[in-house]
């Protein structure tokens, strides 16, 4: 094969714990991928074994986490990071999580809140380590108390408890993966995503400095960084199969107009020997639904006359428009075969 698939999850293979039909014409009957493939989500709550393994019994495929993009998988890459203290925010095991990406010195917002009230000034044995840098995985479970402690730490340059000083500006280093806004599980409608609370702590931060909230990087579809990650992973798969022709296309199948198919122009960064192009293939089984019949003619099936990006993406609505739309991921599959010219 001369391409590749990067599979959105939530919306597109599978909607909460119901999987979504038609996977298996991507294997053979060993169980093998006849293509490659990378799943790239920008769920951030568990390891990428814990995630293959989900994939594997929801979709009755054998899947590697080699083949499993996490929206923190690029953190790998940021190694003067990984010796420094940093605070990590999100669910799900953070500490293992921030440990198998690197960080040497993870410290998580229920220690920074347990260590808080007792916080002694002269006895530096209970003080907390300062912290440098905060890395924000994912949406937390108790939000007040994530935005209030991230809010100390950036105020404080690193020292909670000590007074707010407006004047350590720019604040220290914040990492951020997934910039979802919304995104689509078992309910009627779309929930709030990371994205959502990263709009909560921009604008905090903005209401008591009057500046704005700067990131250090941001990670997560529809960053460049993860779908340059995403791409080396497939030439990985390639490489590793003993595929001899090198991978031109990437298409990239998802549900979300600004997440999956937002600025597909990250190509044009990429390494030479990379792919030479990508295409989005929007589906309708999750955050995108027109309810209406596909359109034939995919340049004229959608205006956004509200921007649901991040605040740091600048809109255009040239940026949004999918290659194709189907109607879910098996008319997605069957479309690139044809495109492709590919008899599996």
């Amino acid at each position: 094969p001369s391409f590749g698939f990067l599979f959105d999850i939530d919306g597109v293979l599978v909607r909460g714990k119901t999987p979504i039909p038609a996977f298996q014409k991507l294997v053979n009957s060993q169980g093998q991928f006849l293509v490659p493939v990378v799943f790239v989500t920008n769920a951030g709550n568990c390891l990428r074994q814990k995630k293959a393994d989900q994939l594997s019994h929801l979709l009755g495929v054998p899947i590697s986490q080699d083949q499993v993009m996490m929206s923190h998988s690029p953190l790998r890459m940021f190694k003067r990071y990984h010796e420094k203290c940093v605070l990590v925010s999100g669910q799900g095991p953070l500490l293992d999580i921030a440990q198998d990406l690197g960080f040497c010195q993870p410290i998580t917002i229920e220690t920074l809140r347990e260590k808080h009230p007792l916080l002694d000034v002269v006895d530096h044995d209970r003080r907390p380590k300062v912290l440098v840098t905060v890395v924000l995985f994912g949406e937390p479970v108790r939000w007040e108390t994530n935005l209030q402690l991230i809010i100390d730490v950036l105020l404080t340059s690193g020292y909670p408890g000590n007074p707010y000083h407006h004047e350590n500006y720019p604040h220290i280093p914040v990492l951020a993966c997934n910039m979802d806004l919304m995104w689509v599980a078992e309910a009627q409608s779309p929930r709030f995503g990371h994205g959502t609370f990263m709009v909560c702590l921009e604008n905090i931060y903005k209401k008591i400095t009057g500046k704005d909230l700067k990131y250090e990087a941001l990670m997560g579809k529809p960053s460049k960084l993860t779908y340059q990650y995403a791409e080396y992973l497939i030439r990985a798969q390639a490489a590793e199969r003993q595929w001899k022709q090198p991978i031109q296309t990437l298409y990239a199948v998802g549900d979300n107009l600004m997440t999956d198919v937002y600025d597909n122009s990250w190509e044009t960064e990429l390494a030479s020997a990379a792919a030479a192009r990508c295409r989005s293939v929007l589906v309708c089984t999750g955050v995108y639904n027109p309810h209406t019949e596909v359109p034939l003619d995919t340049r004229e099936s959608i205006t956004e006359t509200v921007f649901h990006g991040h605040r740091d993406f600048r809109f255009d609505p040239g940026l949004v428009e999918p290659d194709h739309i189907v109607p879910d991921v098996d008319a997605a599959v069957d479309l690139v075969f044809q495109l492709e010219n590919f008899a599996p």
